[in-house]
């Protein structure tokens, strides 16, 4: 069960996406329970999540008729907190994942007091047999705010999609590029990197509720909207450097697919590209995030090719369905 899915674009959904086909590829059986199947209003400040409305009795028929050996639930919304009450109700053991720093979420868009959020994501995991983190230093804050019953969920990259060639795309922009690709979303931090002085040029690669105030506020900046496919490939080989100013992500899969295009990235020491990135060669992380972009230019484009390619799905997808736990002890033997 997921909040998040099609025709949602977030790192959750094309995480989802991929460990769903290559469980299907390997044989399992996979029902994927998303908020397009009921009722659904859009998020409130952000109309394109949609929330599903009182899904509960429709939830347990599709449960019923599915029959499911094993339950994951992806999300802490409307149809997680569901699909967990269904599965207390009828015994079954689940697990779940943690993809977003909700408290600071939250916190960022209506200034609640993260306590609170992360009282209420201790309760929704307590109940679940192991919560899925994507990397060692999610794990310790999560164990850090009494959530300990966590195992490792690594993450992938299309090798074949995102390449080193072709680097044409932003021909006509002073160089050097630095570029932003994702959700234009005020917990993305984007106005941090929007505010550098840098030289070159500046491009924002994406949608969001953010986007008119930020287009208005930075009018030398290229926004270009959302990008697909291999349009969204040739921008990050066309940049270089990745700017990745978020410091609420867990993980950032698109740090992957820039350095699968052989752009270094610039971030944050904080979650995601303390773990990604590292101390390897394949960018810079700096407090000054001024100083990671220009340090991170002079990163060999074929470094960041061989430290992406550390990364798989298939990984990812083994370590997923041996975390799974049958929904019934007996179903174990």
């Amino acid at each position: 069960m997921s909040d998040a899915w099609h025709p949602q674009v977030n790192g959750v959904v094309r995480t989802m996406d991929r460990v769903v086909t290559e469980l299907r590829a390997g044989g399992d059986t996979v029902e994927v329970i998303g908020p397009d199947r009921f009722l659904n209003i859009p998020a409130p400040s952000y109309p394109e999540i949609r929330l599903a409305v009182l899904p509960r009795r429709r939830l347990t028929a599709i449960a019923d008729a599915f029959k499911p050996d094993a339950v994951h639930i992806a999300t802490e919304g409307p149809l997680g907190w569901a699909a967990r009450g269904l599965c207390r109700r009828r015994g079954w053991r689940f697990t779940t994942s943690y993809h977003t720093k909700f408290p600071e979420y939250v916190h960022a868009r209506i200034r609640a007091p993260v306590s609170w959020s992360w009282s209420v994501l201790r309760r929704f995991h307590g109940a679940s047999r192991a919560v899925l983190v994507a990397t060692p230093s999610l794990a310790r804050e999560l164990h850090a705010r009494g959530i300990h019953h966590t195992l490792p969920w690594t993450r992938g990259v299309d090798l074949e999609r995102f390449r080193l060639e072709p680097r044409e795309l932003f021909e006509g922009l002073p160089r050097p590029v630095f570029l932003y690709a994702g959700r234009v979303a005020v917990e993305k931090n984007i106005e941090a990197f929007l505010s550098l002085d840098l030289p070159g040029s500046k491009v924002v690669v994406g949608e969001g509720p953010a986007r008119a105030g930020l287009m208005a506020r930075f009018p030398d900046a290229h926004f270009t909207g959302y990008r697909d496919n291999g349009v969204l490939a040739a921008s990050y080989a066309g940049a270089d450097v990745f700017v990745f100013p978020s410091r609420t992500d867990t993980f950032g899969l698109v740090l992957l697919e820039s350095l699968a295009s052989g752009t270094p990235v610039a971030a944050f020491p904080v979650t995601g590209p303390l773990d990604v990135i590292g101390d390897a060669p394949v960018g810079a992380l700096s407090e000054d995030l001024r100083d990671a972009c220009l340090k991170a230019l002079g990163a060999d484009r074929a470094a960041c090719r061989a430290h992406a390619e550390r990364f798989s799905w298939a990984t990812c997808a083994a370590q997923f369905r041996a975390a799974l736990a049958p929904v019934r002890m007996e179903e174990m033997a």
